[in-house]
């Protein structure tokens, strides 16, 4: 069985992705750079934009396809219009060239996408995004699976006597870009109900927390990790979680 150490590790990577996607997701509504990632990333910023607002009709759905523009392949993004082979859908690095900044942000709503009608539309914040990733070079990448991963070398941070662990100073390292502080150290009562829940949905009884809380040895936690990870409660709860995709 694999260390309760790397399970860990790799929920924590989980809970970082999801805390990353609701900080991005529930930035303001500004197209203030200000606000914006360092480094705009295609996979992670720019395709869920493009797919939730364009893929309607400009997507991989040949019936519904208009102007017969293609923005979910690479070749598609980079090509020229048909009806006007003298500019492009996206040139990397020339905003003032790319025909999607154009349309998304004309005042004229005959001109603006996504169109009148649509009931879809973009915030400043979102159109901010896209605007610099194509100042930025406009670098599309594949589907996130079939790009091998790399690791990541550690962000700086001020509170360096906080991090834990590795994934602790990527955690913190997006707090202070927003301004945030770290919580207080969450008690051991605390901590067991919470991976309690997350790993099995159900509550620790009395008599496991009592067996946490007296446990002071340095890997109690990671004890309790295996202990949920072989129970039959952490089975049905991510058998339901299949199911709920499945279906």
């Amino acid at each position: 069985m694999r260390s309760s150490r790397s399970l860990v590790f790799k929920a924590g990577l989980l809970c970082l992705a999801s805390s990353f996607i609701y900080l991005v997701s529930c930035g303001p509504n500004t197209g203030s750079f200000h606000s914006l990632p360092s480094q705009v990333d295609f996979n992670f910023h720019i395709k869920p934009i493009i797919s939730d607002r364009c893929f309607k009709c400009h997507g991989p759905d040949n019936g519904a396809r208009e102007a017969d523009l293609y923005l979910h392949t690479q070749e598609g993004l980079y090509a020229a219009l048909a009806s006007d082979p003298s500019r492009h859908v996206i040139v990397p690095g020339d905003v003032s060239s790319s025909e999607l900044i154009r349309r998304i942000t004309s005042d004229d709503v005959d001109t603006r996408m996504p169109p009148e009608g649509s009931n879809l539309s973009l915030t400043n914040h979102e159109k901010a995004l896209i605007t610099r990733w194509i100042d930025q070079g406009a670098e599309w990448k594949p589907h996130w699976a079939f790009i091998p991963p790399e690791k990541s070398s550690l962000p700086k941070v001020k509170k360096r006597n906080w991090p834990k662990n590795e994934i602790d100073y990527f955690t913190l390292a997006k707090m202070e870009e927003v301004g945030l502080e770290p919580s207080e150290e969450a008690s051991k009562e605390k901590l067991i109900r919470r991976l309690s829940f997350d790993l099995t949905g159900l509550p620790p009884t009395l008599d496991e927390i009592d067996n946490f809380v007296n446990d002071k040895s340095e890997d109690a936690y990671e004890k309790v990790v295996d202990r949920l990870l072989v129970s039959e409660s952490f089975g049905e709860r991510m058998a339901s979680e299949w199911m709920d995709v499945a279906r």
